[in-house]
């Protein structure tokens, strides 16, 4: 299948390098962005011959996070439509969390709202210094919502607590020291970083470190239909308020 908002790449060691491919809009997640990533997550699963999956983004960002022009079209949606695309997204990211394949984030640049949370379904994330992050959703009036079942799981509560509902923009260091990335590292040495994390699987059984992963994350928190659903509600809620109104027609000078 060809893909409009990625570009997918596998090498002859069976490591499938997925790029986010809208740079012009610092890869943004929309609804037909949301709805690759989903589609790909499935045949990527199936995929034998693919060891590990790199996710990273095209041009200088590596996600900004939710598409303004996405989410003013949601908040003005009819109710089914509102959660016919907050389930998609949730779907999307909880079918990147449980891949059966390691998943090295290689980010590339700015990470902002929803491109946290695209970190934090990485198995390792590797960013770059200089890079900005941000749970920035609060300044639309807006939540970190289908994100936050992954952000939590990352970063536990006390350190999400810190940045999870005040929209401070942060530097790759301390997303480092929040978990939201594994290490920060010079832009020159980004690939030689993702490198090092890629190597170890070539050596190991695929089957072992599929069933190694999944046990991992049955020992972490729980991220069920439930929370899935609870997190999709309080989108949905969050997109009805005068608050995201509001706050989506500043940005757009309405």
């Amino acid at each position: 299948m060809t893909f409009e908002t990625l570009n997918v790449e596998t090498d002859d060691r069976g490591v499938a390098t997925v790029a986010l491919n809208r740079p012009e809009k610092h890869n943004a997640l929309n609804g037909q962005l949301i709805g690759e990533l989903r589609t790909l997550a499935t045949q990527l699963n199936g995929r034998h011959d693919v060891r590990v999956v790199v996710l990273t983004g095209q041009g200088k960002s590596f996600c900004a996070g939710g598409d303004l022009n996405w989410m003013k079209a949601q908040i003005a949606a009819d109710d089914d439509t509102k959660r016919n695309e907050a389930t998609a997204l949730a779907q999307m990211l909880n079918a990147w969390n449980t891949l059966s394949k390691p998943v090295i984030g290689r980010i590339n640049g700015n990470a902002l709202g929803g491109g946290v949370g695209m970190s934090c379904i990485c198995d390792v994330s590797v960013g770059v210094i200089g890079a900005k992050f941000g749970l920035t959703e609060t300044k639309l009036g807006l939540i970190p919502a289908t994100i936050g079942p992954y952000v939590l799981a990352r970063m536990g509560e006390a350190m999400a607590r810190r940045v999870f509902m005040s929209s401070r923009v942060f530097g790759a260091e301390e997303a480092e020291t929040l978990g939201i990335l594994s290490k920060a590292v010079d832009v020159a040495d980004l690939d030689a970083a993702v490198e090092a994390e890629i190597k170890p699987y070539l050596s190991c059984k695929p089957g072992a470190v599929a069933s190694a992963k999944a046990l991992a994350r049955s020992f972490g928190p729980t991220i069920n239909d439930v929370t899935i659903n609870r997190s999709i509600d309080a989108l949905i809620d969050r997109w009805r308020t005068q608050e995201a109104i509001d706050g989506i027609a500043e940005f757009f000078g309405d």
